[in-house]
C-alpha cells in the first residue's frame, strides 16, 4: 500500500469528506490516544475520522521524556500488571510495529549503598529483564548487568567518585514522541481514515440523550462543519474534562495534569556513553542520550494554568540542575542548557493530592450513548488504551466488528527498513549524501525515507543542511509540510523537526529559511511568511522570559504573551 500523504489538498478533502457522510467513530484529539484510537477503528473496518483543534501531538504527547519503557519504579509499587503489560508493548514497538522509530537505549542506576542496595535494586531490575523475556518480546534487548565502581566509571566517567559504590546497567527504549504520532496518523490514514488538524470541536450534536456527532470550526480555512458519527471517541487528554463539558455530562472521573519539565544540553556537557537513572526524594530522574544531547528530566508538580502552553519557570530549572549536579563530577550551569521544555501528564483523579500518587492506569467510559471518554494510562501503552477505547465504542454499534489487528499493524516506514538500513552505504553512494545523513533519514522515516529523497533528486539544492540547525536537511522542511501535515512555521520547527530544543537560538536562525522553504507548499505569500516568523520568534522570547521567572503563575503570565498564530 503506498503511504498516504497528509499534505493541505488532502486535509481539505478529508474535512469535507467526514461531513458528507457519517461515520462508525470520529475520534477527537489527535495525541498518541486519539491517533492510535483512530488506527485501531479504521483497520477493524470501521469508517473512521480524526480531527485535532491544533497539531499532531501538540500536546502532552510532544513533550515527554521520549521514552518506551515499561516503568521500573511500579515494580516498586508492586503494579505488576502494569509493567507486563508496558513490556510487552515495548517489545512489539522495537521488534515488529515500529523498530525504524522506536530504539534500545542503555541506563546506567548508580548504587549509593553497600550489598543491600545492590541486592534490593538487582532484584528489581533482574524481575524487570525476567518479565519482559516471559512475554516473548525482550530478545530486542541485552540483559542487565552488575558493574563495579571502577567499571561503572568507565562506562559513565561524568560521576563524581563519591557518588556511587557500584552500578546497575539495564536496557529500555526511546523514541520522538512527536513523529511517532504524525506517523500513526499517517498510517490510519493510508488504511483509510480522515484526518484533520487545526480542526476544533466546538461542541456536540445531540439527538435527545443520544450524541450523534460534532460541530467542528475549520481553524485555518474558517467555515464550520458538523461531522455525524455512531459513536464518538474522546481523547483529549488533558482536555478530557474541558471536553466532556461540551456535552453537559459531569463524567464518571476527572483528569488532573501533572507538570514535568525537561532541559536539552549538548553531548559533549556530560561525559558517559550510556544514559542515568537518579533517584530524587520526590521521583525519579533521567539523563536520556538524544542524537548530539542528552535530555535531563523530569519534574511532577500539579499544574492548573494553561494547558495548551505549560511554562517552565527559573525554580524548576533550578531544581533539575540541582539534582543531576550532585552526581555529577563538572557541574551544568544555566549557560549549558540549549532547550527547555514542559509538557502536562492527564493523571486520573485520586485520593492523593500528591501528583506523583495519581493512576498511571487508564479507563474507558460512555458517559453517554454515543460518547466514550479514554483517559489517563502512559505513552508506551496507548495501543493497549486505544483497543479498549474501540472495544467500548464497539459496545454502541449496530454492526459485527472484527476484534483489535493493531499488535499485526506496522507504521508506515517499518516494511523494508532494515534492508534499507544494511544498504545505507549504497544509498548514501547513489544520492551523494553522507552515509550519517542517510541514518538520519532512516531513523526518522524509515522505508519513508525514499520519498524524502525524491525531493532531492528533484532540487538538489533541498539536500542541503538546514542553515543555523545542520543536523537537518532543507528537503524535511518541505517534506513536513507537503506530506506530515504541518501548517504552520512552529509545527516543524518544534515537532516535526526538533530545532526548537536542539539550538541554543530555539531554532530563531533557521526560521526564515524554514518559512520560505514552506511557503510554496501551503500557498503563504510574502506577508505570510512575514507572520510566521514574527510568531516563531515572539514565541522563542516569551519561553525564554518565563524560563527566567521564579514560579508557575509568572512563568504562565510570561508564556502567554505569545499567543497562538492564526492565517489571515
Amino acid at each position: 500500500m503506498k503511504a498516504a500523504t497528509l499534505g493541505p489538498e488532502q486535509r481539505a478533502q478529508d474535512l469535507a469528506a467526514m461531513a458528507e457522510r457519517e461515520l462508525d467513530i470520529l475520534v477527537v484529539g489527535a495525541g498518541v490516544v486519539g491517533a492510535g484510537t483512530a488506527l485501531d477503528a479504521v483497520t477493524r473496518g470501521l469508517s473512521t475520522g480524526i480531527v485535532e483543534a491544533r497539531d499532531w501531538a501538540s500536546g502532552t504527547s510532544s513533550r515527554s521524556s521520549k521514552l518506551i519503557h515499561g516503568g521500573l519504579r511500579y515494580l516498586e509499587m508492586l503494579d505488576f500488571a502494569l509493567v507486563r503489560e508496558a513490556l510487552k508493548e515495548r517489545g512489539l514497538l522495537l521488534e515488529r510495529l515500529a523498530p525504524h522509530l522506536v530504539k534500545p537505549v542503555p541506563f546506567l542506576y548508580p548504587l549509593q549503598h553497600k550489598a543491600w542496595e545492590r541486592v534490593y535494586a538487582g532484584s528489581g531490575v533482574a524481575l524487570y529483564d525476567a518479565m519482559s523475556m516471559a512475554r516473548g518480546h525482550g530478545r530486542g534487548l541485552p540483559m542487565h548487568r552488575h558493574l563495579t565502581r571502577k567499571h561503572a566509571l568507565r562506562v559513565a566517567p561524568c560521576l563524581k567518585k563519591d557518588a556511587l559504590t557500584g552500578a546497575l546497567q539495564y536496557y529500555d527504549a526511546q523514541m520522538d514522541d512527536a513523529r511517532y504520532v504524525a506517523t500513526l496518523v499517517r498510517t490510519a490514514a493510508m488504511y483509510g481514515a480522515k484526518a484533520a488538524n487545526r480542526a476544533r470541536v466546538t461542541g456536540f450534536l445531540r439527538e435527545g440523550e443520544r450524541v450523534v456527532g460534532a460541530r467542528v470550526e475549520d481553524v485555518e480555512g474558517g467555515g464550520e462543519y458538523e461531522i455525524r458519527a455512531k459513536q464518538v471517541v474522546n481523547a483529549t487528554g488533558v482536555w478530557t474534562d474541558d471536553t466532556q463539558a461540551m456535552v453537559g455530562e459531569r463524567g464518571q472521573f476527572h483528569v488532573r495534569a501533572s507538570k514535568g519539565i525537561h532541559l536539552v544540553v549538548p553531548k559533549d556537557r556530560i561525559n558517559s556513553t550510556t544514559g542515568l537513572i537518579l533517584r530524587t526524594e520526590k521521583s525519579v530522574l533521567f539523563v536520556i542520550p538524544w542524537g548530539r544531547h542528552w535530555i535531563i528530566g523530569t519534574t511532577d508538580t500539579d499544574w492548573d494554568l494553561d494547558k495548551a502552553h505549560p511554562a517552565a519557570s527559573s525554580a524548576d530549572i533550578d531544581y533539575l540542575l540541582e539534582h543531576v549536579n550532585s552526581v555529577l563530577g563538572v557541574p551544568l550551569s544555566r549557560d549549558d542548557v540549549q532547550g527547555v521544555y514542559a509538557g502536562l501528564r492527564p493523571l486520573l483523579a485520586g485520593e492523593s493530592d500528591a501528583t506523583s500518587k495519581l493512576s498511571r492506569e487508564h479507563t474507558v467510559a460512555h458517559p453517554a450513548p454515543g460518547l466514550v471518554v479514554v483517559a489517563g494510562g502512559k505513552y508506551t501503552t496507548y495501543r493497549v488504551m486505544a483497543k479498549d477505547a474501540v472495544d467500548e465504542a464497539v459496545h454502541g454499534l449496530d454492526q459485527r466488528v472484527a476484534e483489535c489487528v493493531t499488535e499485526e499493524v506496522p507504521l508506515v516506514g517499518a516494511e523494508g527498513y532494515r534492508a534499507l538500513w544494511n544498504a545505507r552505504a549504497r544509498i548514501a553512494a547513489r544520492t551523494g549524501l553522507h552515509v550519517v545523513r542517510v541514518e538520519h533519514l532512516l531513523n526518522r522515516y524509515g522505508a519513508l525515507a525514499e520519498e524524502v529523497l525524491e525531493l532531492v533528486s528533484t532540487d538538489p539544492g533541498l539536500g542541503a543542511p538546514l542553515g543555523g540547525a545542520d543536523d537537518y536537511l532543507r528537503a524535511e522542511v518541505v517534506y513536513a509540510a507537503s506530506h506530515e501535515g504541518a501548517r504552520h512555521l512552529d509545527d516543524v520547527l518544534t515537532r516535526r523537526t526538533r530545532i526548537s530544543i536542539e539550538t541554543f537560538d530555539r531554532g530563531a536562525r533557521c526560521a526564515r529559511e524554514a518559512a520560505e522553504l514552506m511557503a510554496p507548499v501551503l500557498g503563504w505569500d510574502k506577508d505570510q511568511v512575514e507572520r510566521e516568523v514574527e510568531h516563531y520568534e515572539k514565541r522563542v522570547e516569551a519561553e525564554r522570559e518565563s524560563q527566567r521567572q521564579p514560579d508557575d503563575l509568572t512563568a504562565d503570565a510570561a508564556r502567554l504573551g505569545a499567543p497562538d498564530i492564526v492565517p489571515l
